[in-house]
């Protein structure tokens, strides 16, 4: 058994690695490359004339001893190709053997530099040269493997091809690369290269070059091709000059990536014996594909092909029918109940309940009532196929484990939720400092050292001028990116402060673009409100959500930081995990480069940034274990926080976009002291409808305490909130309490008690008291909140968002546009 858990294992990995093959084959397909011609006029002149074609304009050039030197290497090359056999220069460089040779193409002709008594230290040189003026000038034309190998100078090549065949070209693709502040001179030397080796291996001029051509040499690449290889940068830049034409993608990415496959691709990964199930399997999800997304009917196909069917025909060999015996379908609902996990080495099979066998049940058991209708409906289709189903409503029955994983989640979200102040202050404070010290690297000269954030660096000396800005340690010796450092900490900033503020899933938060702002304008007041507008994702259904001030300062900062000179958003395309489609260029907010690319931030690198945010936070779980945020506890923790805050559950329901209410209800965590206020309220209640003879007139003693108690609501930092005759559910630790109004006359105070817990958390961190570090977190979050309600209550300045103005609507809403 574990040796057939292994070979599914690498079996999954082959498929994946099929897919991205098979994507790739079909871009190839897509976009084939030009046919190098037999010959060409060029190619048959004669010796004489290829010689004093090399020897003037445009081969030549102004100093006399370099011209020299390029003319004696193009006499060497002429004889070297003319001793070849063959009727054109073409033939005769096929004949040379220098292709097969690759790189090492040059040590096979010293036999024949040592028979001409051509011994001079520089020979091989001389030949290399008379090789690249005979591509230059069309004489011959290598391969695009030969050009590409490590032996020739593609940079050479270009400058040549600039000077005699296409200045015009060469010329235009050097600007634009010029003109991208990010194109480093890797990647610019590798763009240029690439173009110089289409146009010499293909002819012609540079505007010729089509995207198979650039296709076949990347595949011609792949053998020797380096870790960077820029190959995308190269795309980019040679379809914005309009080289590949419009039907190539925006994107290299475009063509690497897997495609949607057909209902017979999704069962035919599963090799099925029996071929009427395939054909059936293959109808019927033919049938549904209609109603669903593709990740859905990936899914659908992977429960019914592999899980049920696959594992049917492993165990029980020959099976053909649907119709299951009773002990047939009890061993495969056990062995899918039942997960194995493969052991290491010397270790022991494990075996546990398998957490997704529910979703493989109910796809089977919809799989065989859906066969039983469409037998009624259809049945010269369909009659023969209807069986009963081996999993019964019993089967699917999880009431229990739904309330298990409800406990579980709830769990989760209590233990997230009070820590969420700490994270949110730690991923502010890391982004604030991560800003400061590469301000400061900026200002230093190369070699100087700096001082920010507390932190002594040493600007690092880089050959040539970068954007980038590397430091060094001067402790340590650790080379650090400074610019890969305040760019991570200001999207792991911006991430968490989108999703705690509007309980967004992962895929809407990376939807979100510019045209997303709009504003409402009130019909009663006139008053313009900004909206953030959510495009359709899970339920397809469109919702707009309030943009509160701490929002619009997170989105005011993302758009300041991705705006132009020109004031637009660069537009980016992005790709649809789900629909395994590409969608087109749109000014995304959650954008940044990558290298000398643009990209869209991807799911797994929202996932990256939360997790190194919260291992460098320090935050533990109740076993001390490293605290794990995902971005989907944002949104439990945005519905649960609402609820209890007083939101209504059925406007929660609407500004999360569930589609039904007890989803809603479901995310919401309830607390033991939610039950003991409404309670309290409800006893409030019932004595409010008592006949005021039951209240009895109060003692001397009761009525001082009732108005002492409003005397000692004052403290010092402000006044206390709490309602008479409760307890203070903090013991007094006033700056915890949410039932503190801070008055912002005492600012300084609670600044100066921000600072001392600061302290207070570094020594005992330095002390090692443990058991003190936490409750001062907390202590300290709380003075944080106290201060941030104070920036709110005195901000006079409106936030900008960057929404232009724009002329009344009698519709009340208008969308924004770039």
């Amino acid at each position: 058994m574990t040796a057939w858990l292994q070979d599914r294992w690498v079996s999954a990995l082959e498929l994946r690695r099929e897919s991205r093959l098979a994507a790739w084959a079909a871009a190839r397909a897509g976009f084939p490359p030009r046919t190098v011609a037999a010959d060409w006029p060029v190619t048959h002149l004669a010796a004489e004339t290829v010689l004093g074609l090399l020897g003037r304009a445009p081969f030549t050039v102004d100093n006399h001893g370099s011209q020299l030197w390029r003319f004696r290497g193009a006499a060497l090359a002429v004889a070297w190709l003319g001793d070849q056999p063959g009727d054109t220069w073409q033939q005769r460089w096929l004949a040379s053997g220098a292709e097969a040779g690759g790189r090492g193409w040059k040590q096979a002709c010293i036999p024949w530099l040592d028979h001409r008594g051509i011994h001079i230290g520089q020979r091989l040189d001389l030949l290399s040269i008379g090789v690249i003026l005979a591509v230059c000038a069309d004489i011959i034309r290598p391969s695009p493997g030969w050009l590409a190998a490590p032996g020739v100078s593609t940079w050479a090549l270009a400058r040549n091809l600039q000077m005699s065949r296409d200045p015009c070209g060469f010329a235009a693709l050097q600007a634009s690369c010029a003109a991208d502040a990010h194109m480093t001179a890797p990647a610019r030397q590798a763009t240029v290269g690439r173009a110089a080796i289409l146009v010499a291996a293909k002819g012609g001029l540079l505007s010729e070059v089509t995207a198979g051509d650039f296709l076949e040499l990347l595949d011609a690449e792949a053998p020797a091709q380096p870790r960077h290889d820029y190959s995308a940068v190269s795309w980019r830049m040679l379809r914005e000059l309009g080289v590949f034409g419009p039907a190539a993608p925006a994107a290299l990415a475009e063509l690497r990536t897997t495609r949607q496959r057909t209902p017979a691709e999704l069962i035919g990964r599963y090799q099925l014996a029996c071929q009427p199930v395939r054909d059936l399997l293959v109808d019927y999800l033919q049938e549904r594909q209609p109603g669903l997304d593709y990740t859905s009917l990936d899914h659908l196909a992977q429960h019914l092909g592999r899980w049920f069917w696959q594992d049917i025909e492993r165990h029980h060999p020959g099976i053909s029918t649907l119709h299951l015996p009773a002990e047939v379908a009890t061993a495969w609902k056990q062995r899918l109940r039942t997960k194995i996990t493969t052991p290491r080495p010397g270790g022991a099979t494990q075996r546990g309940p398998r957490l997704t066998c529910r979703h493989t049940l109910l796809a089977v058991r919809a799989l065989y009532l859906d066969l039983a209708q469409w037998a009624a409906e259809d049945p010269a289709r369909w009659g023969h196929w209807a069986a009963p189903s081996p999993v019964t409503k019993t089967d699917v029955n999880y009431r229990k484990e739904d309330r298990r994983r409800k406990s579980r989640m709830d769990a989760r979200t209590r233990e997230r939720l009070p820590v969420l102040p700490a994270l949110v202050s730690h991923a502010t404070q890391h982004r604030q400092h991560a800003e400061q010290l590469l301000r400061a690297a900026r200002q230093a000269r190369p070699g100087a050292a700096f001082t920010a954030a507390r932190h002594t660096l040493i600007r690092s000396v880089t050959r040539t001028p970068t954007p980038t800005v590397w430091a060094e340690d001067p402790v340590t010796r650790k080379r650090r990116n400074l610019s890969r450092e305040e760019d991570q900490a200001f999207w792991t900033w911006a991430i968490i402060e989108v999703l705690r503020a509007t309980g967004v899933r992962v895929e809407e938060l990376l939807e979100l673009s510019h045209h997303s702002l709009v504003q409402y304008r009130l019909p009663g007041t006139g008053e313009v409100v900004p909206l953030l507008q959510i495009a359709p994702s899970k339920t397809d259904t469109e919702r707009l959500l309030i943009v509160s001030p701490e929002l619009a300062d997170v989105l005011s900062a993302i758009i300041t930081r991705l705006q132009q000179p020109s004031g637009k958003i660069p537009l980016v395309p992005a790709y649809d995990g789900h629909e395994r489609i590409w969608l087109p260029p749109a000014p995304l907010l959650f954008q940044r480069r990558v290298g000398t690319e643009t990209r869209r931030i991807c799911h797994s690198t929202v996932r990256n940034m939360l997790t190194i945010a919260l291992a460098r936070s320090g935050l533990c779980d109740a076993d001390g274990k490293p605290l794990r945020y995902t971005p989907h506890d944002f949104r439990r923790l945005f519905i649960t926080d609402a609820i209890l805050a007083g939101l209504p559950p059925h406007i929660a329901q609407v500004i999360a976009g569930h589609r039904d209410i007890n989803v809603t209800l479901g995310y919401k965590a309830v607390y033991p002291d939610e039950v003991i206020q409404a309670h309290l309220a409800f006893l409030a209640r019932r004595r409010a409808l008592r006949p005021t003879e039951e209240y009895r007139t109060p003692t001397d003693a009761e009525w001082e305490q009732f108005l002492g108690h409003f005397e000692r609501r004052k403290v010092s930092t402000g006044l206390c909130g709490r309602a008479f005759a409760t307890p203070c559910i903090h013991e007094h630790a006033c700056i915890r309490c949410p039932m503190l109004w801070p008055d912002p006359a005492q600012r300084p105070r609670i600044a100066e008690i921000r600072d001392n817990l600061t302290a207070r958390i570094a020594e005992a961190e330095h002390e090692g008291w443990l058991g003190e570090i936490e409750g001062l977190k907390i202590s300290l979050a709380g003075a944080n909140d106290k201060l941030a309600q104070i920036n709110r209550r005195t901000r006079s300045q409106p936030v900008d968002i960057g929404i232009p103005a724009v002329p009344p609507s009698p519709q009340g809403r208008k969308p924004i546009h770039q």
